[in-house]
């Protein structure tokens, strides 16, 4: 392995951690400005990505969209707990649903924590009435967020 990359259990260099900063902040950056943002050359910055993306830390490059912006003015959380022998058939019909960005299958009481988007109270039910014929569910709306997906922490346990 290059020396220049060191992914040691899932440990990044400093450089690495700005580079993956750097990209969370502007996906659309550009490798020569990456390198200037690190003190490297171009060629040594892409061969870090490509690393990066091999290694399956970099998992791809994202577009962030604003829901509100397409009329989705609210979000819910709905808590699901698939009907006794529905359990496959909620999954895929979840996976189906484009209000839908988002669901964790989880341990405890319910099997899937989803995340939804919605034009409105209504558009809810139409939503969940697709859902309740196979399973139940515990809906809460979001009143704001207190904490946006981000990175987890990227310094070193010894850090």
């Amino acid at each position: 392995m290059n020396s220049d990359l060191k992914i040691e259990n899932d440990i990044l260099d400093g450089i690495d951690r700005r580079l993956v900063q750097q990209l969370t902040a502007n996906a659309r950056t550009t490798t020569a400005d990456l390198a200037r943002h690190v003190g490297m050359s171009a060629p040594s910055v892409t061969d870090r990505l490509r690393r990066l993306e091999e290694s399956g830390v970099v998992r791809g490059y994202t577009l962030d969209v604003d829901p509100v912006a397409l009329g989705y003015t609210l979000t819910a959380i709905a808590r699901i707990r698939p009907l006794p022998g529905q359990l496959r058939k909620v999954e895929t019909l979840i996976a189906e649903i484009g209000e839908v960005v988002e669901c964790d299958k989880v341990t405890g009481e319910d099997c899937f924590i989803a995340r939804l988007v919605l034009k409105s109270i209504e558009h809810l039910d139409g939503v969940l009435d697709r859902i309740t014929e196979y399973a139940e569910t515990n809906t809460a709306i979001v009143k704001s967020c207190t904490v946006r997906r981000r990175l987890p922490p990227l310094q070193s346990p010894r850090a």
